[in-house]
């Protein structure tokens, strides 16, 4: 009866027999990744406390940049930038949602993260967010870009139709 219910409502789900669970390879998980509109960043905070923001980004390569942009922040002293200064560990997930649940599948990047602001270390990233995102065309970042030099991918796809 139930499954009757979420097939009428086209819903399937993770315990039909048919599922395979795919653990990504480092190269489908980049590319997932790189697709993905936006990830979270976690940062290291005092005490090893963990510390999530949503950000925009972009890959290239084993890298992976997002920049201080202009929406607006409660301060400029940005705790994201505060943790990478004092441990550089940092990792990016990128994920996909919905009522499908054979189209789920995340992606990580973990890494080394450090902080650019000067020009010349800023340009090709901010190129590569500008040529993603057409609001910073418009108004490109002028805070730091953080760039993290990825040392392992990972990932996790429902299925291969994700």
């Amino acid at each position: 009866m139930v499954q009757q219910a979420q097939e009428a409502a086209g819903v399937t789900g993770v315990t039909d027999a048919t599922a395979v669970a795919l653990k990504l390879t480092a190269a489908e998980a980049r590319q997932r990744f790189a697709a993905a509109p936006v990830a979270r960043l976690a940062t290291v905070g005092p005490a090893g406390r963990p510390h999530l923001v949503p950000v925009t980004f972009a890959v290239d390569g084993d890298h992976v940049y997002t920049a201080v942009d202009a929406k607006p922040k409660t301060t400029t002293n940005l705790r994201r930038l505060r943790n990478i200064r004092r441990d550089p560990r940092v990792a990016v997930l990128a994920d996909h949602y919905e009522a499908d649940w054979d189209r789920l599948w995340w992606a990580r990047a973990d890494g080394l993260a450090s902080i650019l602001g000067e020009p010349a270390g800023r340009a090709r990233p901010l190129e590569l967010l500008a040529a993603r995102y057409p609001q910073y065309r418009v108004n490109p970042p002028a805070g730091p870009v953080i760039a993290i030099a990825v040392e392992r991918w990972t990932g996790w796809a429902a299925s291969d139709r994700s």
